[in-house]
């Protein structure tokens, strides 16, 4: 294809933003650089014109970490219902170049789940966004399924996004190295590694024999596990391990984006294992430029009609868009 015009479909999942209803709750750790500051609070001005110096037609909101996954009970449901409506708020006021993901309060599963059904079917969001470690767990133990069971219900995906890993975690794998290399502990290794564990959890956990129509969304290329695909999947079937039928599982219900992660050898890799439906675009804007990821994929060497899923059609499939 050649010259993506505005119009001609460019939807992109993994785009953020931050508002005072959510980030008044966690001080400076939610105040980022002033350069980056100003994109993620701005919706009308510098966000528009960026996207569409790249073509881009639509981004799919999300809020910036940290997510509520980090916000005590007695405010987190109020927190969650504030931003959603706010963001509910933008996209009405300018419903063809938005839409977007829910923020939920996961640590209380049963209103996490009402809260995403209201954010769904009253506010027309397309689903929800988890960061990381819900107060130090992973979503997998069962009493956090009626979250899961809910999404499915509603034909909603469910996005894993990256947090920052435990404090135990940082200490025993990444120090000394975190503090003259932070970004190993964020995106260069650790968000990867927490994120691809959170999603290989769900997998063993069960969950999708309970919720088999349950979707998943992996930022980054699938945070790796498309690589390890074939090497998990052998080693769980060995016979010492309960079966999991992990391989069918990641393909069946589980949709990765490009979000900052613009490489045709890892592309490739992972149309090869996932197949051409289940691969979406994303840039994770402001963190990484509109025109970058879009130029990237504009001249990967795939077919148009690929190329055309992943920019937009996947999108709107699987979004209902």
């Amino acid at each position: 294809m050649n010259g993506w015009e505005r119009g001609s479909g460019i939807i992109a999942l993994e785009e953020h933003f931050m508002h005072p209803a959510l980030s008044q709750h966690f001080g400076p750790v939610a105040d980022p650089p002033s350069n980056v500051r100003s994109r993620l609070y701005d919706f009308a001005g510098i966000r528009i014109e960026e996207m569409d110096a790249a073509g881009i037609d639509m981004q799919v909101l999300s809020h910036q970490s940290p997510g509520s996954q980090r916000l005590s009970d007695d405010i987190a449901v109020e927190a969650c219902r504030n931003v959603n409506d706010a963001l509910a708020i933008v996209i009405r006021e300018a419903p063809d170049r938005f839409t977007g993901f829910a923020m939920i309060p996961t640590m209380l599963p049963q209103a996490a789940a009402d809260e995403l059904a209201r954010a769904v079917e009253e506010l027309g969001l397309k689903g929800a966004m988890i960061h990381g470690l819900s107060r130090g767990r992973f979503t997998d133990a069962e009493d956090f399924w009626p979250i899961f069971e809910r999404a499915a219900s509603l034909d909603v995906p469910i996005y894993l996004h990256p947090a920052l890993p435990d404090k135990s975690v940082i200490g025993s794998y990444y120090a000394p190295y975190d503090k003259t290399h932070p970004a190993l502990v964020k995106a260069a290794w650790g968000f990867g590694v927490e994120t691809g564990t959170h999603a290989v959890r769900l997998i063993l956990s069960g969950l999708f024999e309970k919720v088999p129509d349950l979707k998943i969304i992996l930022g980054h290329l699938g945070e790796a596990i498309p690589f390890l695909l074939p090497r998990i999947d052998e080693a769980l079937s060995r016979p010492e391990n309960t079966s999991a039928s992990f391989a069918d599982v990641f393909r069946n219900n589980f949709h990765i984006t490009t979000s900052g992660f613009f490489s045709d050898a890892a592309l490739q890799c992972c149309l090869e294992t996932m197949g051409t439906d289940h691969i979406l675009f994303a840039v994770d804007w402001p963190y990484v430029s509109n025109t970058e990821g879009v130029t990237w994929l504009r001249n990967s060497p795939i077919g148009d009609a690929v190329k055309a899923a992943i920019f937009s059609g996947n999108a709107k499939n699987l979004l209902r868009l």
